[in-house]
């Protein structure tokens, strides 16, 4: 590793400053061209500092293909007190929405509603477009071309997941009903640096796992009963996990919004 102490200290306090990820490419625009590090070198000057900060209050992560400072997970029920607002819940019918979409992207609002059963509410794409958590990514080619819809890189960012390699497989995740009863919520919710963000809070019915039912197009769905909630802070990481088998191959998101 480079032994300029001066580059350290620029890495981390940018990585300090920023208050969210930075990729290789963003710490190197903090040099003219002429003292500019190659991109190894970074890798080295961050592997350092995340031996560093081993055994302390922060870490260093790798999330949405960048790099970025979290407090500790397990730092959460004290570090959260510095907030008046508790914390903000999320509804059963938006986490299962979102699940679905980041397990079987691209997928199109009725496939979801085939899965779940019920309508999804406009609120609740609406919302989570808004948060740029999910996007459209074209048109299914029958009838009526229905939106495809697939996740972003600010979700993956959001919920402490370096690729969409990194979503917890499904027969890991967690019953939704025994998680609520454990916690003794009404609804599922996260706060900042909780662990697991993703993977502990979702429920996902056995049709997931089974495939997409066969729904008649014009059977009737009632609506979802509660909308989507507004979004607490940002979650942390994810276990390790692989994608069941049949489903569709995911959008490559390695690049996503790169050239915004």
């Amino acid at each position: 590793m480079s032994d300029n102490p001066r580059l350290k200290q620029i890495v981390e306090a940018a990585l300090l400053a920023v208050g969210g990820s930075m990729t290789l490419d963003l710490l190197q625009e903090l040099f003219l061209e002429e003292e500019r590090p190659d991109k190894n070198t970074l890798r080295e000057i961050i592997d350092s500092l995340k031996e560093d900060y081993r055994g302390r209050g922060v870490e260093l992560v790798d999330v949405g293909g960048g790099y970025r400072v979290n407090v500790r997970a397990e730092l959460a029920p004290w570090i959260s007190r510095l907030w008046e607002e508790r914390p903000v819940r999320y509804s059963r019918a938006m986490l299962e929405t979102l699940a679905l979409i980041a397990y079987r992207q691209p997928i199109t609002r009725g496939e979801i509603e085939d899965v779940r059963g019920v309508s999804v509410s406009t609120h609740i794409i609406k919302t989570m477009m808004e948060r740029e958590w999910i996007r459209v990514v074209g048109h299914r080619d029958v009838p009526g071309r229905p939106a495809l819809y697939a996740t972003t890189r600010d979700f993956l960012t959001y919920f402490g997941l370096n690729s969409l390699n990194d979503l917890p497989p499904l027969q890991e995740i967690r019953d939704l009903d025994s998680i609520n009863r454990e916690l003794e919520l009404d609804e599922p919710s996260i706060s900042a640096g909780d662990s697991g963000a993703f993977g502990n809070i979702l429920g996902l019915s056995g049709q997931m796992e089974a495939g997409i039912a066969d729904t008649p197009a014009d059977s009737h769905l009632p609506d979802d009963r509660s909308a989507a909630a507004p979004v607490s802070p940002e979650g942390s990481g994810i276990s390790k996990a692989s994608f069941v088998d049949g489903l569709e191959p995911p959008v490559d998101q390695s690049k996503d919004r790169e050239d915004g």
